[in-house]
């Protein structure tokens, strides 16, 4: 066994890693290409550099981001130290100079004794992970010859190398008096069945999906907004992968008004419970989860701001109050199937030497990718000192997303924090805000039990 670990990327998630690793006395050999060579959406020669928006999100409790940031600190989160050092004003979130954040992150790794920068692209994995641990965190533009090598190492004839996802809203927080549950067709099929027939199948199938019924003038004044919304212009290098199978629906709202009745909002299957006639137009919602508390809008992947997509979207009857943890997304995001290849410490299952860390995984956005980049380094420690690892408690927001990339699951896509992903509290709270302080609450005590 050697007498370091590998980290493969020198990103958000691999630099944390790299720290947590380092600060417990064990040497580090952290692969960073750049400067040699650059992804397509990289320039600067620095480690963690960030490519997109500057925030880290909300630092309020009550946000999920806001409670994973605070339980990281309450970890020694490198990068969550260092983006508090170098915020910059924005209100309620933690927003950071960009170049600022880079270089610290760069001079802390560079002046640890443990760590050592090789800057080499690494194109196979498994001989490294031969005589040592591994955390691979090259994230969501993982250069091609690296991607090819993960392809053959996991066994998936490919990776998801294009990301178009739906927005994802929480149940609760759909109207009621307008949705109804029910599959497409399931109404005639209950011509054809007996009562108890038809109740059980729907108390077993039906939950999956959600309808949010149209009437002709809501779904021209839909029409009118979507078509009209600012959309977010794509990397050069991506436009050429948008393909017909998986159009942004404003895409193909502009190809005529009805396109969309025939596509997937067909309303062909369904009556409205209010009126007891077929609607003019309906929305579905797919089941995102186990809990059933995350449902998707089949559909629905956009390239529209998201900002735009909640003014939009709310538009949609049963959806006006709706709580979006997750907005659609389409560009290039290369990612693991980690339902079935990762445990929940982002352990790959087939080859315990090797670690995941970062966007690669399937979490999504900055703190999430700091977040996965400390459980993988922990336990690659753990692993390394040949000790029990650590799972993190699906009540705390660091453990819940571990949870979810490592559970099972057909529709897997990238995640955000969101407190759709933690179990529910013992009582129900009807107020939002009371009940994600408790939420909260439950979480940093859990972490507060683990420190002790």
């Amino acid at each position: 066994m050697n007498n370091y670990i590998t980290v493969i990327g020198g990103g958000l998630a691999g630099a944390e890693a790299a720290y947590q690793i380092a600060k417990r006395g064990i040497k580090v050999k952290l692969y960073e290409m750049k400067p040699k060579k650059f992804s397509p959406a990289h320039t600067n020669k620095n480690l963690a550099e960030i490519v997109c928006s500057n925030s880290f999100k909300s630092n309020l409790l009550t946000n999920a981001c806001g409670l994973l940031k605070q339980e990281l600190r309450m970890l020694d989160s490198l990068l969550i130290n260092i983006a508090d050092k170098t915020k910059v004003p924005a209100g309620q979130a933690l927003a950071v100079d960009r170049d600022q954040f880079a270089k610290q992150v760069t001079e802390q790794i560079e002046k640890d004794p443990n760590i050592q920068i090789i800057n080499q692209e690494v194109e196979n994995i498994e001989q490294l992970a031969k005589d040592g641990i591994v955390i691979v965190a090259t994230g969501p533009l993982t250069s091609e010859s690296l991607a090819k090598n993960i392809s053959n190492l996991t066994g998936q004839d490919k990776l998801y190398f294009y990301d178009a996802a739906a927005p994802i809203v929480t149940k609760e927080s759909i109207d009621f008096d307008i949705a109804f549950y029910g599959d497409r067709y399931s109404q005639e099929k209950k011509k054809e069945e007996t009562i108890e027939q038809w109740q059980e199948r729907q108390k077993n199938e039906e939950k999956s999906y959600i309808n949010l019924p149209m009437n002709k003038e809501e779904y021209e004044t839909f029409w009118h907004e979507l078509v009209n919304a600012q959309v977010v212009e794509l990397h050069q290098f991506e436009k050429k992968e948008i393909f017909e199978g998986c159009m942004p629906i404003e895409v193909m709202a502009k190809r005529g008004i009805d396109t969309l009745r025939f596509g997937p909002l067909k309303p062909v299957g369904f009556d409205d419970p209010r009126t007891g006639k077929r609607p003019y137009a309906v929305v579905q919602l797919r089941q995102d989860n186990k809990q059933a508390s995350l449902y998707n809008l089949v559909g629905f992947q956009t390239n529209l701001k998201f900002g735009e997509q909640k003014r939009v979207f709310s538009l949609i009857p049963g959806l006006q109050e709706a709580d979006f943890i997750k907005y659609g997304v389409m560009h290039r995001n290369t990612y693991i199937n980690s339902t079935i290849l990762l445990d929940a410490t982002y352990n790959l299952k087939q080859n315990n030497n090797i670690f995941f860390a970062g966007q690669i995984t399937g979490v999504e956005g900055y703190v999430e990718s700091i977040s996965s980049g400390l459980v993988a380094g922990l336990n690659a420690v753990l692993k390394y000192q040949s000790k029990s690892p650590i799972v993190f408690s699906k009540y705390t927001m660091i453990g819940a997303l571990a949870q979810y990339i490592s559970t099972e699951n057909k529709k897997f896509q990238p995640m955000n924090a969101n407190f759709g992903i933690l179990p529910d509290l013992e009582i129900k709270i009807k107020d939002k805000k009371l009940r994600y302080e408790n939420l909260a609450q439950r979480a940093l005590n859990n972490i507060t039990d683990l420190l002790h």
